[in-house]
């Protein structure tokens, strides 16, 4: 049996019952720790409340998160006295009733219930109430403010996402990792002009291709090409574009771009205008504007593609230059010059034998032929003769005919050049020379014609300095009244007296100076120069100056004119101006109305080199000129039948038109004698005299004038 400390005895059956209550005690006990163990291990809040609303427990948490005094919430509290104490602490948003007032209904029903609670400081609980079988209530908290938060901006997300999909200017689909279409915006049926059940969500890629082209909305396809390359750009993660062209005319630029999460997103968007910009661009970039030929960034691109090859086809180049047409240009202005580069463009393009030729406008009136798969000169020389053929014939505008002609240099491959600076070069040279032969011609190019340009370089280059340099000088030939024999005035010829390069023909560089536009600044000196030794001339003498279609063109010509007469004191009525044919001929308004302004001043104006010209004398009526000068070639050959006819009806026609004739390069007493027989008014040439320096004219006009007083 048991024995105590004492010695006595105890009882077998009691003993049993004293270690059984131990060890139950230990067990609760055991279970208590474990509790309160789990209790306040917990990461939400709790708090146990009996039947009669006080606390019979609380952890940690639920203290922390009402930051509550923990000296004060004890077991035995009433649940009441913790709502004052929360409000008095400033931490509930409402008064204690209220907060009862709100959970009173939970606890009378003795239901599981979960509802919200706002702190004042703005955190969200969310607490959860379940009662006890024994009555009371065990209350859970747990504080949601962070995932409410993160709950809203999901939904902000959302919201925003929806918005960009609605207000996108794009068409979006978006597909799986498998492939399927998850996301799909309105722009994308718009554009698409289609519906949503046409394409409804979990429609493959594959599968909204094929219905594309089953709508008609694509015309051809390649679909397993399409998901290939879809797929492999997705495996690579490498972003994806395309322009897809609809049938009703539009292109769409497609772009696929991987998502990390596998999948990809594509977007639509209506490129139609601007890639109709950009293939204007791309077209402006490579063409004239004017004319819509190739420019010479595009002729440069197909020469160099077409010498490339070593074993390069025979080819020729022609470099074209259109003769006359910057009197055309400036005479009936730009409009008028555009309208016939457009017009030559167009001829030049039928002279061409076929697509494998190509012309081009480099600026100006300056064109560009490649004449491909040629077989040598012979193949070359015809296609210069049918451009030269076809520039030839006038171009008629609004009643009125242009005449313009055209001047080719042509070099041949391989045997003037290799390469394209060489040929363009060599092609340039020789249309010098075809202009310094004549114009409205071709050349083909020789080695020796490079000595030829470089001559005519550096004749302008001269030229420009002999004015300053005063290099200039004036003859005057007399004018006689053939009736009368009495000399009536005399016309200043230029010339020139180079230091380096002595005495140059007029034939020889007045061309250039027009050319060039020196013709302006010399011709105003000429015409000042000629005014102020005519002041010197006893009075009423006529003093004639040659006028250039270019100085007419330039707008102070009426004024260098006025100017001129009012420094010499020379009267009006003495000046004559000699124009030629073609400045008539082209009709400029601007012309006229300078040339009618000056007439009306009193000053005389004279057709020079006439019968030289165009055939068209209807010039004549619309502008009546005050002389007109036969030209000395008709003169010369009088004693020919054809001549003297040309001269007779030149003269008729001034008779019928009240216009004063004169004759030029009257040489013999035979021709002059011919002249006065048909009615000729005035001769000048050498039988009359020949042109004279200043000082020795006005010594033969003052002479000739004391014989008229004394006879």
């Amino acid at each position: 049996m048991p024995v105590v400390k004492d010695g006595s005895i105890v009882p077998e059956r009691v003993a049993g019952g004293v270690e059984r209550s131990r060890r139950i005690e230990d067990e609760l006990r055991e279970q208590n720790e474990r509790f309160s163990a789990a209790v306040e291990n917990m990461s939400h809040g709790l708090c146990m409340f009996d039947a009669d609303e006080r606390m019979i427990i609380c952890n940690r948490n639920y203290i922390d998160i009402f930051h509550l005094d923990a000296k004060l919430i004890r077991p035995g509290i009433r649940f009441l006295d913790i709502l004052r104490h929360s409000v008095d602490l400033g931490v509930a948003s409402q008064s204690a009733d209220e907060l009862y007032a709100i959970r009173k209904p939970y606890i009378d029903q003795a239901k599981p219930s979960t509802y919200e609670e706002i702190l004042s400081d703005g955190r969200i609980i969310l607490i959860s109430h379940r009662p006890l079988a024994s009555g009371g209530w065990v209350s859970i908290y747990e504080d949601i403010t962070e995932q409410r938060r993160a709950e809203q901006d999901l939904k902000e997300q959302h919201r925003r996402f929806d918005a960009a999909l609605a207000n996108m200017s794009q068409g979006l689909l978006m597909y799986d990792a498998d492939g399927k279409m998850i996301v799909r915006n309105g722009r994308f049926l718009e554009l698409y002009n289609v519906t949503a059940a046409d394409f409804p969500l979990g429609t493959t890629h594959r599968d909204a291709l094929e219905r594309l082209l089953e709508l008609g909305i694509y015309t051809k396809i390649d679909v397993d090409s399409e998901v290939a390359k879809t797929e492999a750009c997705r495996r690579a993660g490498k972003m994806h574009s395309t322009y897809r062209h609809l049938a009703d005319g539009r292109t769409f630029l497609v772009v696929r771009q991987p998502m990390s999460g596998g999948g990809w997103v594509a977007t639509f968007d209506d490129v139609t205008e601007r890639r109709l910009a950009e293939e204007r661009m791309t077209h402006l970039a490579h063409h004239d504007m004017l004319t819509g030929l190739p420019n010479r960034s595009m002729f440069r691109e197909r020469l160099d593609l077409a010498l490339e090859d070593v074993a390069a086809t025979p080819l020729a180049i022609f470099s074209l230059d259109l003769d006359r047409f910057k009197a055309v240009n400036d005479t009936w202005g730009h409009p008028a010059g555009d309208w016939l580069l457009k017009s030559v463009a167009k001829r030049l393009q039928r002279c061409l034998r076929n697509d494998a030729d190509m012309i081009a406008r480099f600026g100006g009136d300056e064109f560009v032929v490649i004449q491909s798969d040629s077989v040598g000169i012979a193949d070359a020389e015809k296609l210069a003769k049918r451009i030269v053929e076809a520039i030839a014939k006038p171009f008629r505008d609004k009643g009125r005919d242009m005449h313009v002609g055209v001047s080719l240099g042509i070099a041949v491959f391989p045997a003037d050049g290799r390469d394209a600076d060489t040929l363009l070069k060599n092609a340039d040279t020789a249309l010098y020379r075809a202009k310094n032969d004549g114009r409205n011609l071709y050349r083909f190019f020789e080695p020796g014609m490079d000595a030829v340009v470089q001559a005519r370089r550096a004749l302008e280059v001269d030229l420009e300095a002999a004015l300053p340099r005063q290099e200039f000088d004036l003859d005057f030939q007399p004018i006689m009244n053939i009736a009368s024999g009495e000399i009536i005035g005399a016309e200043a010829l230029m010339r020139w007296h180079s230091p380096a390069r002595g005495r140059v023909a007029p034939d020889d560089f007045i061309p250039v100076a027009e050319e060039t536009g020196l013709i302006v600044p010399l011709g105003e000196w000429a015409l000042r120069k000629a005014c102020a030794v005519a002041a010197s001339w006893p009075p009423g003498l006529r003093i004639a100056v040659n006028v250039s279609a270019v100085q007419l063109k330039s707008s102070g010509f009426a004024r260098s004119v006025i100017s001129a007469l009012a420094f010499s004191g020379v009267p009006a009525g003495q000046l004559e101006l000699e124009i030629t044919e073609t400045v008539l001929m082209d009709e400029s308004k601007a012309v006229l109305k300078t040339l009618r302004q000056l007439r009306e001043l009193g000053i005389r104006i004279a057709l020079d080199d006439f019968g030289t010209g165009y055939s068209s004398l209807g010039y004549l009526r619309r502008f009546p000129v005050d002389k007109i000068k036969i030209d000395r070639s008709f003169i010369r050959d009088m004693g020919n039948r054809d001549s003297a006819a040309i001269v007779r009806t030149i003269i008729g026609l001034g008779a019928e038109l009240g216009i004063v004739v004169t004759a030029e390069g009257v040489e013999t007493e035979r021709q002059l004698d011919m002249l006065r027989d048909n009615g000729c008014v005035e001769a000048q040439g050498y039988l009359i005299g020949v042109p004279s320096k200043p000082a020795e004219i006005q010594r033969l006009l003052k002479s000739r004038a004391t014989r008229s007083q004394t006879g």
